[in-house]
């Protein structure tokens, strides 16, 4: 009996310890074929993210309200002004719309200034994380 079972113990550790080096399981090279589109939603979804991060950037708050007008309010600033990133921000309970996303207060003060013509209530906010 004690035999059996330091026969069984010596296999044990015999397989244990090297049939694993002979294993030959996972050595082919893997391929991986992507379309190009998924590259191009990527590249647009990181373009998104930077615009709505909020992390030490400015930004100009051109409309406080309800949701409604504050939808009207981002489709017309998209319309006419073209080159600046715009969004809405719920904070309880309105609804905010934040334009830019500016490193430096001149940047954003300059900004302010030519909204200020069509948007009179803008103001340059920071926010907080």
């Amino acid at each position: 009996m004690k035999n059996f079972g330091l026969n069984s113990f010596a296999i044990a550790v015999f397989a244990t310890l090297f049939l694993p080096s002979y294993s030959y399981s996972q050595n082919e090279k893997v391929t991986v074929t992507q379309d190009s589109k998924f590259e191009n939603l990527l590249s647009e979804k990181r373009r998104i993210n930077s615009s709505i991060t909020i992390n030490d950037r400015y930004k100009i708050q051109i409309f406080n309200g309800d949701s409604e007008n504050s939808k009207k309010t981002l489709n017309e600033f998209k319309r006419e002004f073209k080159n600046l990133d715009a969004t809405i921000i719920f904070n309880t309970p309105y609804y905010k719309v934040w334009v830019g996303n500016f490193k430096t207060k001149i940047e954003a003060e300059r900004n302010l200034i030519a909204l200020q013509k069509k948007y009179p209530n803008a103001l340059l906010i920071k926010p907080n994380k």
